[in-house]
């Protein structure tokens, strides 16, 4: 075949598909699957897949929250992720002793609750003298003039402190609304333990508390209370030659009710950036599978034909006996035995379990190419069969196989994520099925948190239908030529 035949033959071939919109539309897909594959490191959160497991990684997220432009189409407003570092802080030195540290935080009017919590981190701590360690007092200032105390008197360290995690600000928060709306004292043993482990006890700081409302009423159906809020940290360092307190890194988070492009799961993971890392997962996935499957049945199909014969049926009893293996039974129980398996050994038994289809096609193609007069005459100048095989049989299936190729990527990319949906993939990737084991494990769907649901099913449909659209292109232009081979 000369080359200047392979080029009038490939500009022809382009000329062809560009009149078909639909492959068109399915090459435009792909191109930006892949730029955002790319880019995922750059476009997200770099080595995503190793933090993707830590859960401490993702301490300042809030969970399971729905997505920022969710407001757009609701009349319950949920607020955003509100972060302030050192530049935005308010830190004054009343005395040479003492540290005030303030956050002011505006809350909105048509928001119906506050933050879901509030994490101050990054206080780096240097105790020289135990006998006089700095402590501080926290506390919350309303826009109606109340003031509530979070903590007192407690010893400063470069820990974290969590308003909505702690549960000894809980139960603060629980006297303090004892105190404001039934004017009386209650102890730390008064409170009750299951409220303040299982309900929601930052929204009624950020709710309407006056004397003679009911308390459970406020937890369980605060009404919000809008406008400035402060939050103060207040230092007391009775040492300050001794010890020394740096607020270079301190980082205050007042966690949104909602967040991100793609909102978090459980555990407070970025789902957009697991959305992301996750078609990197898909496309190389389909991509490899069905190449390497698409080859191997071209080259056993096309070589069982050639040869004909005894070695003809044996090799297609050998095609019958792998096609009557169930798939995907056969991957789930290697799964379970072996544990959880590599991305590397999901694409090798794809391919096992994938290219028998493709091998019969290619042999009754096969059939009809070999009784051709070239092949008859190349054998009689005497080339040897692989030269007959690849030489001149397997590229006239060429266009069969490009149009293969491209309609094979869906169920490759469906059956890795059945495995990990079954809890069977590669823990060390961030895949689609992963993320939908999750939601899954946790109820997300019955519990109604749809942004935890749709997105990674969607990012399948999308890679399936992407590739759908060039193969049917492919097929509609290619596969006449074959019929008049």
């Amino acid at each position: 075949m000369r080359w200047v035949d392979v080029k009038e033959g490939f500009k022809e071939f382009l000329e062809e598909f560009k009149r078909e919109k639909t492959g068109i539309a399915g090459v435009i897909l792909l191109v930006i699957l892949v730029l955002v594959a790319l880019t995922a490191p750059y476009t997200t959160i770099p080595d995503l897949p190793e933090k993707w497991r830590s859960s401490a990684y993702w301490e300042d997220n809030p969970k399971n929250v729905p997505p920022t432009w969710y407001n757009m189409f609701t009349s319950q407003k949920l607020v955003p992720q509100e972060v302030y570092y050192i530049n935005d802080l308010k830190i004054t030195h009343p005395s040479d002793t003492r540290t005030v540290i303030e956050a002011d935080y505006n809350f909105p009017n048509r928001y119906i609750l506050g933050p879901q919590g509030i994490i101050i981190r990054g206080l780096n701590v240097s105790v020289g003298d135990p006998m006089n360690a700095p402590v501080f007092d926290l506390y919350l200032l309303r826009p109606d003039g109340k003031k509530i105390p979070l903590l007192k008197n407690k010893p400063l360290s470069a820990g974290t402190i969590s308003v909505g995690r702690d549960s000894t600000i809980s139960a603060n928060v629980y006297i303090w609304l004892v105190n404001v709306t039934e004017g009386r004292e209650i102890t730390m043993f008064e409170v009750p333990l299951q409220t303040i482990l299982i309900s929601d006890m930052v929204a009624p700081m950020f709710a309407k508390v006056e004397p003679g409302m009911n308390v459970t009423q406020i937890i369980e159906n605060p009404e919000p209370l809008w406008g400035n809020y402060k939050l103060v940290l207040d230092i007391n360092n009775p040492a300050p030659d001794k010890n020394k307190i740096m607020l270079d890194n301190i980082k205050v988070t007042f966690l949104g009710r909602s967040y991100g492009t793609m909102g978090t799961d459980y555990l407070g993971r970025d789902l957009w950036a697991g959305i992301i890392w996750g078609s990197r997962v898909s496309l190389t996935i389909g991509v490899l599978v069905s190449v390497l499957s698409t080859v191997i049945g071209l080259v056993y199909g096309v070589t069982s034909a050639y040869l004909g014969g005894n070695a003809d049926e044996f090799m297609m009893r050998i095609n019958e006996i792998f096609a009557s293996i169930p798939s995907l039974p056969i991957l789930i129980l290697i799964g379970a035995t072996m544990g959880h398996i590599t991305l590397m050994f999901i694409v090798l038994l794809l391919v096992i379990f994938g290219w028998m289809g493709i091998a019969r096609i290619s042999r009754s193609m096969a059939l009809q190419i070999k009784e051709q007069t070239y092949i008859e005459a190349a054998r009689a100048l005497g080339a040897g069969n692989g030269r007959i095989i690849f030489k001149h049989i397997l590229p006239q299936l060429l266009p069969y196989a490009f149009a293969v190729i491209a309609l094979s990527v869906p169920s490759a990319v469906i059956a890795e994520a059945s495995l990990s949906f079954l809890g069977i993939g590669d823990p060390t990737a961030v895949t689609w099925g992963q993320i939908l084991n999750a939601a899954q494990n946790q109820a997300a769907t019955t519990k109604g948190y749809w942004w935890w649901v749709l997105p990674p099913g969607l990012g399948i449909a999308v890679v399936g239908l992407t590739f759908v659209l060039i193969g049917t292109a492919l097929d509609k232009i290619l596969n006449p030529r074959l019929r008049r081979l």
